[in-house]
């Protein structure tokens, strides 16, 4: 029985090391990701962002299209010109919805719309 527990114990031992050995190799897309990762933190750190400022350069500039962050590899001066329209867009998009909820919120509330009506009212209200 000993030899059995021994035996169990040594073939996890060694199933753990050969799994760690066989490191998987990261795919184009994600490679590419991880440059445009490095890249829009450079940016970011080079226009000193912090706190929410910060997370939403990234997040625009993530979601921006590849081609956009082939210049700030080769130019360290473009990042800060390229960065700022992404940054631009990201800051209207968000300050967008708050109005449009504003807005729908109002004429909900002009309307006298409760419950279920107002549910519907306000997802149409915001999708338009």
């Amino acid at each position: 029985m000993k030899a059995l527990i021994a035996m169990v114990a040594l073939v996890v031992a060694t199933g753990g090391a050969f799994a760690a050995e066989t490191k998987k190799e990261p795919s184009a897309a994600q490679k590419a990701q991880q440059e445009k990762m490095k890249s829009c933190n450079a940016e970011a750190k080079v226009k000193d962002l912090k706190g929410d400022e910060r997370k939403q350069f990234m997040s625009g500039c993530l979601k921006a299209a590849p081609t956009t962050m082939a210049a700030p590899e080769g130019v360290k001066a473009a990042p800060a010109k390229t960065a700022a329209p992404d940054q631009a867009m990201a800051a209207p998009t968000k300050q967008t919805q708050q109005d449009k909820m504003k807005a729908c919120n109002a004429e909900a509330g002009s309307k006298a719309l409760k419950g279920d009506e107002r549910k519907k009212f306000m997802s149409e209200c915001l999708k338009g």
